[in-house]
Order: structure tokens, then C-alpha cells, then sequence
């Protein structure tokens, strides 16, 4: 593994955790309904475990209402008892060929616990990214002992990684920010 190596798979890392992180607060709710609440929730068809996603379609179509239709009309009660197993909060109301899920206003309270349930999704990522920051400079370091990189060298490696550290913590703040500002406004 040689110097750009490193590099490369430190930002690889660091991006991984990034989308792990947006796709967590995608199914985090705000005061609108989203697709992203439902279309993850495991749904027992035919012995399998199956997304969401995969067996329907979801829509939205007004602020406070999702609908589900799955493609095969014989899993409608497999969909709604996932629905109402899963932590999403929202009753099923069964209408023929479709679920409809009524989503509610958020109280104060509850908004403030999301906003809490954010920062820490938040904190978890920026420790993960720290952790990847450890993993290169110890790489780095080694690379040092054995001859591999210079002093000069590992020293300059880690203050890339350090410039990429900062720069994926930013990214962080700034999808945290956002949604934390979609809960508390809508």
C-alpha cells in the first residue's frame, strides 16, 4: 500500500459513513410525509424479509399522507402488519388495493426529541470518522517504522487525512443543520 492508497481508502471511509448517515436521517421524520419513513420496513412475503420498496409503490401525495400499493394485492395484510410492527408510529388504514398512512402534526416535545435523535446519529458519524482518522495516521505511522514513507511524508499524510477529517465533519453539521431545521419548521 503506498501513500495515495492510504489516502484513497481514508476518503472511501469517510464518504461511507457520510451516506450511511444521510440515509439514516432520511428515515428520521420531519412534520411532512416521506417515502424514506416507510420504505425500509421488512415485510414477511413469502418467507422472505423484503423492503418496502421493493414490493410496492409509495406515495405522497399530499404533505401528510403516504399510500402504499403493492405490486401482488395478496400481500396487503403482510404489508400492514409489518407496518404496524415496525417503530414508525403510524396506524395502516386499509382501502381496497392500497394502504393509506395518515401522518400527524408533531408536537413540540416530539420535535425536540427527533432533534436530539439527530444530533446523536450526528455524533456517531463524526466518531466513526474519527476512527478512520486513527485507523490512517496508525497506518501511516507503521508505514514510517518500516521504511515504506518518509517522516516528511507520513507527517504531510496526516495532515491530509486531518484536511479530510475536517472537511466530512463539515458535511456532517451541514446535513445535520438541515434537517434538524426541516423538523422544527414543518
Amino acid at each position: 500500500m503506498s501513500y495515495d492508497d492510504v489516502l484513497l481508502e481514508t476518503e472511501e471511509r469517510m464518504e461511507k459513513t457520510f451516506e450511511v448517515l444521510k440515509g439514516t436521517l432520511r428515515g428520521v421524520r420531519t412534520g411532512r410525509a416521506t417515502p424514506a419513513l416507510v420504505e425500509n420496513i421488512r415485510v414477511d412475503y413469502y418467507g422472505a424479509m423484503t423492503p418496502l420498496k421493493q414490493l410496492s409503490t409509495i406515495t405522497t401525495p399530499d404533505p401528510r399522507m403516504i399510500m402504499i400499493k403493492p405490486f401482488d394485492p395478496s400481500s396487503l395484510s403482510s404489508v400492514e402488519k409489518a407496518i404496524l410492527k415496525s417503530e414508525v408510529g403510524l396506524t395502516p388504514s386499509v382501502d381496497g388495493k392500497l394502504i393509506r398512512l395518515q401522518v400527524p402534526p408533531l408536537s413540540e416535545e416530539r420535535r425536540k426529541q427527533l432533534v436530539g435523535q439527530v444530533k446523536e446519529h450526528s455524533e456517531a458519524a463524526k466518531v466513526s470518522l474519527r476512527n478512520v482518522r486513527r485507523d490512517a495516521n496508525k497506518q501511516s505511522e507503521s508505514f514510517q517504522k518500516e521504511s515504506i514513507l518518509t517522516e516528511d511524508d507520513s507527517r504531510k499524510l496526516k495532515e491530509e487525512v486531518q484536511n479530510l477529517t475536517k472537511e466530512y465533519e463539515d458535511k456532517i453539521k451541514q446535513v445535520m443543520e438541515t434537517k434538524q431545521t426541516e423538523i422544527l419548521d414543518n
